[in-house]
């Protein structure tokens, strides 16, 4: 092949500085800045500094830990990001492979980000062509272009042909002069004109946004009234002020948003252990959700490599031994580097004879060969092209492909020139087969197992997919349809709801069928690995890329499975779950103190009497009861389908506990009256029984008990009971230890479940009323 120098160094950093270089990948995180920026300056950081102040205008400088709970809370969320970034980071970082260019007359290995416009590239078998161009000099090139047309056969290239970004080399070698870079390549145009999707496709950080933007609107307003309505009430500047700050931390449910933020960021750094890049973390959960998923067949079921199967012998011509060193000798001597030559040579490995008058393999004539020793002439290729097919040859190369086989044919000739193959007779039929991944049947299983429906989309014959489909199992692998045969005009809702596997998609029926699904209903993710399933990806509810597919494919895909392994799903799957049925069941335990601080600030602004707790005092209670509890429990394995019960947690668990709470507090300010305690007494008992009641609801929430799930109750309990014998002066507590105090603290404990359990069957019934009512409602709308 001829010689070229490539580009001096001088060259290339003049075409640097005419910013004719190509793009740098863009990062698949945030920045370190950002991180720290996005935990540090938030709303309700903003709140808790102006909180503080208001507190240390009073001097009791105590009652300020809630800031440091905050700011640790702060480094824990910003600590668990960054330690995310850094192992996502990392996996990226060896997502992108290096390419070799001819520089200063030699070859040298660069990042692709690092090609100018100019660059002699130097492919082989293999590589991807991450920019655009134009060959200069080839031995025997032929490049697959499916990742951007959706067609499987490869395309012989001379020299002045050009190549484009996405495409692969599947055979010989070249020399690429670089034409376009960056923005201008075909590739990167294509992705430009994808729209980024705004939409957060998670359902349970939309919920939590939601309910902490009704609670923006609501804690300013509703903490300036009560705290002037305890100026007019007449209360002290240290009690409406330290009153006031307690009940707007308690409306405040921060700690929900970083254990959603903290748990999904955890789940990110566990899956890039496991190989799994996330580039969106609440895709995480999307994923969970899914119910049917798309697969291409190639990389995905299949490994991408082929392996030989059989010689079918059809002749008396020759024996099998002998046919096998002809094959042999004809496979190693010609040296096609294809997948399908390398297969065969691997497999025929002994080569007594030695082969002249080579033809090597060309996509265009679909076959090659040479002259074998003394033995005579033989090729090797597709049967219909190699041979004037008898009809029951014919029968049965369709019988073989069938069966999933990729069927090649030898013969012997008595002519074999470049254009001129004569006089063929059939030798032998050699089955291939694509090799299945050892993992697909398996991780396909558990996908079913768990409600997730599997469809294939792929741009191979339909045939050949169902067979490999077959194979691994997938229900519904006979429902096949060739879209080559579709129209443009077809109903793509009905194609999806009958069939299983689609053969010979063009890239823009791919989307077509994502949106399908997602019309009929469904959540869909889909796997893909080439320019041509960028759309679809961009379409799907959550794209999937094999780490071996395309940059720009890997760029919008909200998962990257770096070893391109299948079962990596199933870790995906699990993690995604178990978010969101750990928080789906603990975040009602935030929303108690949120709903009975919102409950009790509007109750006092009519009551000339203190708030029931300082801010210090609900510190065990955030902390012991919610806080703690909360993160240990959200780490706790939860695999099981999700039942979203977010909303059912809110009515059944938040609601009566809120109420029990709000209750309580009634009852002992008025049993204070009545006995004459002071706010010590009052707020000490209403503490404590607050406590019991988060700790009930902290049961609840852990149904069903385990080993692990017990010891953190049984040590939230043990905890925050210390903390009434060993903070007591600290934290403003008064002896339990003391009559009537603890005797009647004792009493409101006994009785917290009892009325927890009549309040939960009032809402029950309230709530039944209200749907039914609503339900008849809707049709006369």
């Amino acid at each position: 092949m001829q010689q070229f120098s490539g580009l001096t160094s001088a060259e290339v950093q003049a075409r640097v500085q005419q910013g004719l270089k190509n793009t740098e990948p863009r990062p698949l995180t945030k920045s370190t800045g950002q991180i720290i920026a996005e935990n540090v300056f938030t709303l309700f950081n903003l709140i808790n500094v102006i909180l503080a102040i208001m507190v240390f205008t009073t001097g009791s400088y105590k009652n300020m830990l809630f800031i440091l709970i905050a700011t640790v809370n702060t480094l824990i969320g910003i600590f668990q990001e960054l330690r995310s970034k850094h192992q996502v980071d990392k996996m990226a970082l060896l997502s992108h492979s290096p390419v070799t260019v001819i520089r200063n007359g030699a070859p040298q290995a660069i990042a692709p980000a690092a090609v100018v416009q100019g660059d002699t590239l130097q492919v082989t078998l293999g590589d991807q062509f991450p920019v655009d161009g134009t060959v200069l000099a080839t031995e025997e090139l032929e490049v697959d272009e499916s990742q951007i047309t959706g067609e499987a056969d490869p395309i012989r290239k001379q020299v002045g042909d050009p190549v484009t970004s996405g495409s692969f080399v599947v055979s010989g070698n070249a020399l690429i002069q670089v034409t376009k870079v960056g923005a201008a390549t075909f590739v990167n145009s294509l992705t430009a004109k994808i729209k980024p999707t705004q939409q957060n496709n998670s359902q349970l950080l939309r919920l939590i946004n939601r309910i902490i933007k009704i609670l923006t609107i609501i804690i300013v307003p509703l903490g300036t009234i009560l705290l002037v309505s305890r100026f007019l009430h007449g209360v002290g500047y240290a009690e409406a002020i330290l009153g006031t700050v307690a009940a707007m931390m308690g409306m405040i449910p921060e700690g929900l948003v970083l254990l959603s933020s903290v748990t999904l960021a955890v789940s990110a750094y566990h899956l890039a252990r496991q190989h799994v890049l996330v580039r969106d973390l609440a895709s995480i959960e999307t994923l969970a959700r899914v119910d049917t998923i798309c697969l291409d067949k190639t990389g995905t079921l299949t490994s991408g490599a082929l392996q030989f199967k059989q010689l079918q012998l059809e002749t008396t011509r020759y024996t099998k031994a002998e046919v096998g060193a002809i094959l042999g000798s004809l496979v190693n001597g010609i040296g096609d580097t294809n997948e399908t030559a390398r297969t065969l040579q691997a497999h025929f490995q002994e080569h007594p004879d030695p082969v002249t008058d080579i033809v090597p393999f060309s996509s265009a004539r679909k076959w090659s060969g040479g002259t074998v020793g003394a033995v005579g002439k033989f090729a090797m290729g597709a049967p219909q092209f190699v041979l004037d097919l008898t009809p029951k040859q014919q029968a049965d190369v369709q019988r073989l492909a069938q069966d999933g086989n990729r069927v090649l044919a030898l013969v012997q000739a008595t002519t074999l020139q470049t254009n001129d193959l004569q006089g063929t007779q059939l030798i032998a039929f050699l089955l291939i087969t694509d090799v299945i991944r050892p993992d697909a049947a398996s991780t396909l299983e558990y996908l079913r197992n768990q409600g997730v429906t599997a469809k294939v989309i792929s741009g191979d014959d339909p045939t050949t997919v169902a067979q490999i489909a077959k194979a691994t199992a997938i229900p519904g692998w006979q429902r096949s349809v060739d879209m080559s045969q579709v129209g443009a005009d077809a109903d793509y809702q009905a194609l999806v709801a009958k069939h299983t596997i689609f053969g010979r998609v063009k890239p823009a029926q791919k989307e077509r069928l994502i949106k399908a699904l997602q019309a009929n209903g469904h959540t869909v993710a889909m796997t893909g690995d080439g320019v041509n399933d960028i759309l679809a990806l961009r379409q799907s509810n959550c794209g999937i890329a094999m780490a071996s597919g395309n940059e720009s494919t890997k760029s919008i895909a909200d998962f990257v499975l770096m070893n391109s392994n299948f079962s990596a799903l199933i870790n995906v799957l699990r993690e995604g779950r178990r978010v969101i049925n750990n928080i789906d069941s603990i975040a009602s335990l935030y929303l108690i103190k949120t709903m009975f601080s919102v409950m009790l600030s509007v109750l006092f602004l009519f009551l000339a009497k203190s708030y029931p707790f300082a801010p210090i005092q609900l510190t065990p209670i955030n902390s012991l009861m919610v806080g703690i509890p909360s993160f240990l429990l959200a780490l706790a394995p939860a695999f099981h389908p999700i039942r979203d019960r977010f909303i059912a947690g809110i009515t059944e668990i938040s609601l009566p506990s809120a109420l029990t709470v709000v209750i309580n507090v009634l009852v002992i300010d008025g049993l204070g009256s009545l006995l004459h305690w002071q706010q010590l007494q009052l707020s000490t008992l209403s503490v404590l029984v607050t406590g019991f009641v988060c700790w009930q609801a902290l049961i609840l929430v852990s149904r069903p008990l385990n080993p692990y799930k017990t010891a953190i109750i049984a040590g939230s309990i043990m905890l925050f009971l210390g903390t009434f014998v060993l903070f007591r002066h600290f934290l403003g507590f008064a002896s339990l230890v003391s009559w009537p105090l603890g005797v009647i603290g004792l009493v409101l404990i006994l009785l917290v479940n009892p009325l927890f359990l009549g309040l939960q069957r009032v809402i029950h019934w309230l709530t039944t009323i209200v749907s039914a009512v609503w339900r008849n409602r809707r049709p006369a709308e």
